[in-house]
């Protein structure tokens, strides 16, 4: 077991956590949600997160959501950060280690379809990985060959669509493509995107879906929609616009992931 994992059942307790949640920005206050809440800063964890964006939390919380033990990391650290495709790997190997057998994933993100406008969750299917880069790379064993077909589990897709259906609104899915950022894409590459299938673009979420499957979890994500892509609407694209933005699709999963965790 890793020392970030013994230091976690140290402080909230040794019972196994059913699920972990990574929080996009704009997002952390979807951890409020939580009850009986251990609260442990990253900075106490080796190998979390230790960069800053702005609309990130800094902190693991461990406590009870839709019935189960889970936990939630308020903020996760970006390629664009350092550089680095896998500085998520030690926190996601820790969740593995403490228990966690399904991956939730959220973010912000821009729509290259009409179909998904700002305030609109849509619920990942596949994704193209833009960025080229891999959080695997340099891993020495046959287990970096992942299978990516499907990563995105068919079933917890269905029950979220389900679940969407009861809270009066429509949780279309759709392909997101991972841009390494930090800058936004230029309009070119947002046509580029629309042609090669994506529906929407974000900085994120890619590397831990392989992670993920890498680690054997059951992985499901969906992003909220912020704004339109470069090009597509006359708004003025930025990451305080971003946040703003966030808070809508944040009341939308504040109904949904619970019920999700309640189902796993």
């Amino acid at each position: 077991m890793s020392k970030p994992a013994k230091t976690i059942r140290k402080i909230a307790g040794n019972e196994p956590i059913a699920a972990a949640l990574v929080l996009g920005s704009g997002l952390s206050s979807i951890g409020e949600l939580m009850t009986d809440t251990v609260t442990i800063p990253y900075s106490e964890l080796k190998g979390f997160p230790g960069g800053g964006v702005s609309g990130h939390g800094r902190d693991l919380l461990i406590g009870f959501m839709g019935g189960k033990r889970i936990a939630v990391l308020t903020g996760r650290e970006h390629y664009y950060e350092h550089g680095n495709a896998s500085a998520m790997r030690p926190a996601l190997e820790t969740m593995a280690d403490l228990g966690a057998q399904t991956l939730l994933l959220t973010n912000s993100a821009g729509s290259v379809d009409s179909r998904f406008q700002p305030g609109d969750l849509m619920l990942i299917s596949d994704h193209i990985n833009y960025a080229g880069m891999n959080p695997l790379i340099g891993e020495p064993t046959d287990r970096r060959f992942v299978n990516m077909v499907n990563c995105y589990d068919l079933d917890l897709r269905a029950k979220a669509t389900r679940l969407a259906q009861g809270f009066d609104y429509t949780l279309g899915e759709g392909v997101y493509l991972w841009y390494s950022g930090p800058s936004f894409e230029t309009v070119a590459e947002i046509q580029m995107a629309i042609r090669l299938g994506a529906n929407a673009v974000g900085m994120s979420t890619a590397p831990e879906v392989i992670l993920g499957r890498f680690l054997g979890l059951r992985v499901w994500a969906c992003s909220s929609v912020t704004n339109m892509g470069a090009g597509l609407s006359s708004e003025n694209i930025s990451h305080k616009h971003t946040k703003h933005m966030a808070v809508q699709g944040a009341e939308k999963l504040k109904k949904l992931i619970p019920a999700l965790v309640e189902e796993l």
